[in-house]
């Protein structure tokens, strides 16, 4: 299986940074190429295949394809921190690595002038990121993941001081985690006045596996980051992770070992297994259990969830590999789209695509912690 893996990879890695393979949305929606969390996913899972196999294709197909992106003054193409969307600041955490390797100065500009919007970035009166300029006084669960391994990394070149970090995380866990169900909103409102927000807790209706997994993924990865253990702040996103997995793994389907597009209704007509989300919890489960923040039970349980997902969704014909059952998107609003209401029917509405990076990218994820195994 891991030779097909391997082909599959080469195959995305025949992509232009203008128009990648993976990126279904700019295909579909004939977008201009920009700096995104989409391309990030991907260009994130390739450095660390190369951390872990040592070939060269895979960092020099990254450098390649960044390069396109960013300008010798450290500028990047498409990036607009105006723009306030944590989204924007994901695809950066990559900078660090290619500036560790090549020490080329604009990595380094670039990483600066991401860092820009971390300063300037709106909050909610808790303390958290504004998800976006045009999501006003919102938290959403993907937020986290977007700008917090940037975040964490750039702190622990520099003042390594975690507390705004971990307190983003905290307060996500106090607001949206539901202590009964053990799973968290997929969104909040501060303000309580967005159409999807319930007009007594902010919170949106449900419960949605992707938004999930980012969160996960996004406390495994700045647990990486901090690269310390000595710190509170580290000990309080590690408890933070293990509630966090244990909740999701009451929703694991005992046959395919994978998760529903909402895990809480796992028999309703409509529901279906998930690719992307179940990658991430994957990732984070096996990562986790790697970095010693998950007990060594827990392995397991990663690589069940892993296979179970190569076996449902990863297919072959003619030589031909398509990676299946990923959701394309989906979000909160804003006003002028009311469809996007956080209800179950939306949730299950939305396409269903293969290839998207937002599920191969966490697959590929996954697999380097697989291959770490070998």
């Amino acid at each position: 299986m891991y030779k097909i893996i391997d082909n599959y990879i080469d195959k995305l890695m025949t992509s232009k940074p203008d128009m990648p393979l993976w990126n279904i949305e700019a295909i579909k929606q004939g977008k201009k190429p920009v700096w995104n969390y989409i391309d990030g996913c991907m260009m994130t899972s390739l450095i660390e295949l190369y951390k872990t196999t040592k070939e060269e294709k895979y960092i020099n197909f990254v450098k390649d394809f960044v390069d396109y992106y960013v300008f010798e003054d450290g500028t990047i193409r498409g990036y607009e921190p105006e723009k306030h969307s944590t989204d924007d600041i994901c695809e950066s955490r990559i900078l660090f690595d290619l500036y560790d390797l090549t020490k080329e100065e604009k990595y380094k500009k670039a990483i600066e002038l991401t860092y820009t919007q971390i300063k300037t970035q709106p909050r909610t009166k808790e303390g958290n990121f504004w998800h976006k300029a045009i999501y006003p006084n919102q938290i959403w669960l993907d937020g986290l993941y977007m700008a917090q391994p940037f975040y964490t990394r750039y702190q622990t070149n520099t003042t390594k001081d975690y507390s705004d970090i971990v307190n983003q995380f905290k307060n996500v866990f106090n607001i949206m985690y539901d202590k009964d169900k053990h799973l968290y909103y997929h969104g909040y409102d501060s303000s309580k006045t967005i159409f999807w927000a319930d007009k007594e807790t902010g919170l949106s209706k449900n419960f949605w596996l992707r938004s999930i997994g980012w969160y996960a993924v996004a406390l495994v990865d700045v647990l990486d980051f901090m690269n310390n253990q000595m710190y509170d702040e580290y000990n309080t996103i590690k408890e933070i992770l293990k509630i966090t997995i244990d909740g999701i793994l009451e929703y694991q389907d005992k046959e395919s070992k994978m998760f529903y597009q909402v895990p809480n209704f796992m028999e309703k007509e409509g529901n279906y297994l998930e690719t992307s989300g179940s990658s991430m919890i994957a990732y984070a489960i096996l990562k986790g259990a790697r970095l010693e923040a998950l007990p060594e039970r827990y392995r397991k349980i990663g690589v069940e969830i892993f296979n179970g997902i190569c076996s449902k969704y990863l297919s072959e014909k003619d030589g031909d590999l398509n990676l299946g059952g990923i959701c394309l998107v989906a979000g909160l609003g804003p006003d002028n789209n009311r469809r996007r209401d956080g209800s179950y029917e939306y949730y299950i509405s939305e396409p269903v695509v293969e290839n998207d990076a937002k599920g191969v990218g966490p697959l590929i994820m996954a697999y380097t912690e697989m291959k770490k195994l070998d």
